[in-house]
């Protein structure tokens, strides 16, 4: 990975489960160059790990908040974690 790569555990809080948001990171994440997970949680929320350039994360996580007709982010809190040097790729958790 580059020296500029960031990975940030990510909550995602609103209108984001049975609205298509899993597949609408997913899909921005690759598109992007991003690698990491998105998954569901019990308590409404959606939790994700992004992982790739700084300057691209900040795309995702406009991308994110910004949502689409059916997505509505109220909040997406951000923290920095370790890095994951061998991953590859962006998936749906179950």
């Amino acid at each position: 990975m580059k020296q500029d790569c960031v990975r940030y555990s990510a909550i995602a809080s609103g209108r984001v489960q049975g609205v298509g948001f899993r597949c609408f990171v997913q899909s921005s994440a690759r598109e992007l160059g991003i690698t990491g997970w998105v998954r569901n949680m019990e308590d409404g929320t959606v939790h994700m790990e992004i992982q790739g350039a700084g300057n691209r994360l900040d795309a995702l996580a406009a991308k994110i908040e910004k949502g689409s007709c059916f997505i509505k982010v109220e909040k997406l809190s951000l923290e920095e974690i370790a890095l994951h040097h061998e991953e590859i790729g962006f998936t749906v958790r179950y």
